[in-house]
């Protein structure tokens, strides 16, 4: 019997004995708490046999299927079912991509803390969902836009001022494109974007070829340069950032390379934000 057997083994029982029978409509007497081997068996559609053999460490690795049955009628969480996974296959689940509306009050203020960084949300589709008041000031005034405008390809491709302040559009073109092609198959996305990539190849011949090049690239780290109309040309560092549990979203910070930017954003966020409050 293998470590990783063992523990699948240990997991399967402590969490087959936290479930209340009666919940389930299992009666009867019991000498130990939780669910009966047989009982996790019938939930989880497998034979009753063959579940006692993966409490014992026995029958060689699990399938998905039987995995992921198991996890459902064991009630198991997401984190748990991904901790499940790795006991019995080495490996997480495959990704089950969701839509996102937004996100928690507590990411929204984490935002807000970063005065001089603009820092965005974006999902696996590159739609902006959360931005910082810095982000509104260097990029572009993301609550101005129709929901459906705040994605990044769409902004890139078919907005002019969104062009224009790039410091070498055809470079950033192709690094979005392939980053984007790259993340959603990574959420598990790939056929959640295809709406948006039929529509851009109808309307952009440019990103029609592009995406017809097939190129994958990482976004994890990297310098973005913009020509901005207040500040001029600026430097900026961004890192991007997964958010447990959460796949299909990404943070992205920005960070103004020279100190002098950095204060003179300070200070375009500190007469936007006077600005917003002196409104009716």
């Amino acid at each position: 019997m293998s470590n990783d057997s063992n523990a699948l083994g240990t997991f399967l029982r402590d969490r087959r004995s936290r479930l209340d029978p009666a919940v389930f409509g299992f009666s009867g007497r019991r000498r130990t708490p939780g669910l009966r081997r047989e009982e996790v068996a019938q939930r989880a559609n497998i034979s009753p046999t063959w579940y006692t053999w993966l409490e014992q460490g026995r029958g060689g690795a699990p399938s998905a299927d039987v995995l992921n049955r198991i996890a459902g009628g064991l009630m198991l969480t997401e984190p748990e079912r991904e901790h499940l996974f790795i006991l019995g296959l080495g490996r997480p689940p495959e990704v089950r991509y969701r839509a996102v509306e937004g996100i928690s009050p507590r990411l929204q203020r984490l935002l807000d803390t970063l005065e001089v960084s603009p820092a965005l949300v974006r999902t696996a589709a590159w739609d902006i969902v959360a931005w910082n008041r810095a982000a509104t000031v260097v990029m572009t005034d993301y609550g101005k836009l129709a929901p459906e405008n705040r994605n990044i390809l769409r902004l890139l491709f078919s907005n002019a001022g969104m062009r224009n302040i790039q410091y070498d559009w055809q470079a950033m073109a192709r690094f979005v494109v392939g980053a984007f092609r790259a993340d959603a198959a990574r959420a598990g996305a790939t056929s959640e974007i295809t709406a948006l990539v039929e529509e851009l190849c109808r309307t952009s011949a440019e990103f029609k070829q592009i995406w017809e090049e097939n190129e994958v690239v990482g976004h994890g780290e990297g310098t973005k340069r913009l020509k901005h109309p207040i500040l001029g040309d600026i430097a900026l560092e961004y890192s991007g950032f997964a958010i447990d549990g959460r796949p299909d979203l990404n943070m992205v910070v920005y960070n103004p390379v020279d100190p002098d930017v950095a204060e003179r954003v300070r200070v375009l966020v500190r007469e936007s934000q006077s600005s917003a409050e002196t409104l009716p």
